[in-house]
């Protein structure tokens, strides 16, 4: 280092403030946030516990995302504390956070003193390309890569909605796709079913959908369930997935998987669409209402026709879709403010989007009731779906 870059260096730790290893260890535990200042490459061989990486090259664009509120205490470090200085500085005089500290020593020190280093799963160098402006998103990052590749979604439907959210998914990494679709690629189907094409019809939608995600992402493992989802089969097919996408079009099935998702805590994003209106929710179980919480009961017939009775824009399930896939990711990474006990409405007309606020109803038939008092021979026993549905019409 040269005399006038020491000099400089000396001033810059004159105007902030630093923090021994020592001290630090002691504050993890305590929920403090810290940033690590060096490049992906270097964090990749070891990081302080719970740290966000934003390099310091990226600090200006990268931190309000990652720590919106500036009077958050902050931590920076990097390898040696030189980085570290100049970003505590930058912090604090260009951008606002009034508590910040530079680690003494950086992560070089950390190592010495013979404290935790966390050693992050590594992607492959094809991994870091294909996802690259994920690792540039600090609330994504390699941490929230992993745990889309580590993910299980399963899509209930390879229609109008199943389409566009199997397709962004599987760009985004999500490692496991459960497809559950008994139906053929039909002609009408094009006109919104982005996922199949002219050359794949009377193809079984699970095979086409599989077909079209393996050309998009080989990183994604494709199972397929050519069946129609019923009581005697939904346990066995659901459990174990992270997340349930409902992209399916009648109220039996709605119920079922409803019920089935509240007794394995599973939860569900759901959407609907007709004509040019569409709406979404995501129904976490015990966290937010279940689907029985807004329909105690189905609506009757003639007030909720199907698609192929009404018809649908062909870009709608496009839109819904993909707000669809937003969430998947949101809860997988655990990031953002999902839908959780809000139920959105769009109108594509109006290009409007209507939220409506809604609670869990603590006389709901299915959620009010306590998990812990689900015996193990109720877990698979549900009603009669199709005569309680039809009842209600």
């Amino acid at each position: 280092m040269s005399t006038s870059s020491a000099e400089l260096l000396r001033q810059i730790k004159s105007q902030i403030e630093e923090i021994d290893p020592s001290e630090v260890k002691e504050l993890i535990d305590e929920g403090v946030v810290i940033i690590d200042v060096r490049g992906s490459e270097e964090a990749a061989a070891g990081h302080l516990p719970g740290a966000k990486l934003i390099p310091r090259g990226h600090l200006e664009q990268r931190i309000e995302g990652a720590v919106p509120d500036r009077t958050t205490s902050l931590i920076v470090y990097c390898a040696s504390g030189v980085r570290s200085a100049y970003a505590a500085r930058t912090l604090r005089e260009d951008l606002g956070y009034a508590n910040v500290k530079s680690m003494t020593g950086g992560i070089t020190l950390w190592k010495d003193r013979g404290y935790e280093v966390e050693v992050p799963r590594s992607l492959s160098a094809e991994q870091r390309d294909r996802y690259s402006r994920h690792l540039l998103i600090p609330e994504i990052g390699a941490e929230g890569q992993q745990k889309l590749l580590d993910a299980k979604v399963l899509l209930l439907g390879a229609g109008g909605l199943g389409s566009p959210t199997a397709l962004y998914l599987a760009a985004a990494g999500v490692g496991t796709l459960g497809i559950v679709d008994d139906d053929d690629v039909d002609l009408s189907n094009l006109q919104r079913q982005v996922i199949h094409n002219n050359q794949r019809i009377g193809t079984p939608k699970v095979d086409s959908a599989e077909e079209s995600i393996r050309a998009l992402n080989p990183d994604v493992n494709v199972v397929k369930y050519p069946v129609r989802l019923r009581a005697e089969n939904i346990m066995e097919i659901i459990e174990g997935y992270d997340v349930i996408v409902d992209g399916v079009d009648n109220f039996p099935t709605r119920y079922l998987l409803n019920d089935a998702t509240v007794r394995l805590k599973i939860p569900v994003v759901s959407a609907s669409i007709l004509g040019f209106d569409g709406q979404l929710s995501v129904f976490a179980p015990y966290e937010g209402p279940c689907y029985r919480c807004l329909f105690r009961e189905p609506p009757p017939a003639e007030l909720a026709p199907s698609c192929g009775a009404n018809g649908v824009l062909g870009v709608l399930p496009g839109t819904m879709g993909l707000l669809q896939a937003t969430e998947v990711v949101k809860l997988i990474v655990g990031i953002g403010d999902p839908a959780i006990g809000r139920l959105l409405l769009y109108d594509a007309l109006g290009a409007t989007l209507t939220e409506v606020k809604v609670r869990r109803d603590p006389e709901c038939p299915i959620c009010s009731r306590d998990p812990s008092e689900i015996t193990d021979e109720e877990m698979g026993v549900f009603p009669d779906y199709e005569a309680f549905c039809a009842a209600a019409g």
